[in-house]
């Protein structure tokens, strides 16, 4: 019976408090008397949203930045995954890779975004390139501390065994690696969607972010929180298939946490 009422609450609060939120941002218009063209209502930005889906204006926009954001997502995060493994298995390797990892950590990406232009043009390819060199860091510096954190001990056992290095990386360094590198994958889809939108800002025809640029010029406030709205959305969304990923992948953190819970309970 608990559980269920535990349920109950954790569907009931966030509603209420979304509900509240949006009681409070009606009534704040008028309490303090602010200008639409400043902050538009709760309901003239659902209006928007409608308007725009519903009769289709808005779909262009919201396909251009998800395609943008996972193709740079997906492209990062895998070289990040390689290049990390390399690292962490050949030291020339990390000693080749050091000096450029650490030259492009320290230089902001978006300072990139005009030169990428330059060199892929004013199409898709620039803002994935931009995306996939934002996402890249996070995953690769992870991914490398989670590879060279695997036991000492279990690493020991199999190398007594005559266990190939293929073999050690896939059942040792990869699983202690796996909740390090799930932890920058959920930092790097926040960070795509940015990248997604800073490209859309400086040169697009489509996007969200070009929608949300273009929308100032008539003051369109209402228009500029629907595509806010439709960010957030894609960044909910998004990290929720990352955490249900995580979850199905590093299924024994649950059980061992699960675990510690019952040993720390017991008398």
């Amino acid at each position: 019976m608990s559980g269920l009422v535990e349920r109950i609450k954790d569907i009931l609060v966030p509603v209420v408090a979304v509900v509240a939120f949006f009681v409070l941002w009606d009534r704040s218009i008028d309490w303090f008397s602010v200008p639409r063209h400043l902050l538009p209502r709760p309901g003239d930005v659902l209006t928007a949203l409608w308007n725009g889906y519903v009769g289709g204006r808005y779909w262009i926009h919201f396909f251009t930045t998800l395609k943008q954001m996972w193709y740079g997502y997906l492209i990062g995060c895998s070289v990040a995954l390689i290049l990390a493994a390399m690292v962490a298995e050949f030291r020339m390797v990390e000693r080749v890779v050091q000096p450029f990892v650490v030259a492009f950590q320290s230089m902001p990406k978006v300072a990139l975004a005009p030169l990428l232009i330059v060199w892929f043009g004013f199409g898709m390819t620039s803002k994935v390139v931009l995306v996939a060199l934002i996402c890249f860091f996070p995953v690769f510096i992870n991914a490398v501390t989670g590879f060279k954190s695997a036991s000492a001990d279990h690493l020991r056992l199999y190398r007594a065994f005559n266990a190939s290095r293929l073999s050690i990386f896939w059942n040792v360094k990869l699983p202690s690696a796996a909740e390090t590198i799930f932890a920058g994958l959920q930092i790097a889809v926040v960070l795509a969607l940015i990248g997604s939108v800073v490209g859309e800002f400086i040169t697009a025809r489509h996007g969200l972010g070009f929608l949300i640029q273009a929308s100032t010029l008539s003051f369109d406030v209402a228009t500029m929180f629907a595509a806010i709205i439709s960010l957030s959305v894609i960044g909910v969304v998004s990290t929720t298939v990352i955490r249900l990923i995580q979850a199905r992948v590093v299924h024994w953190a649950e059980r061992n946490a699960a675990a510690g819970t019952a040993t720390a309970a017991a008398p």
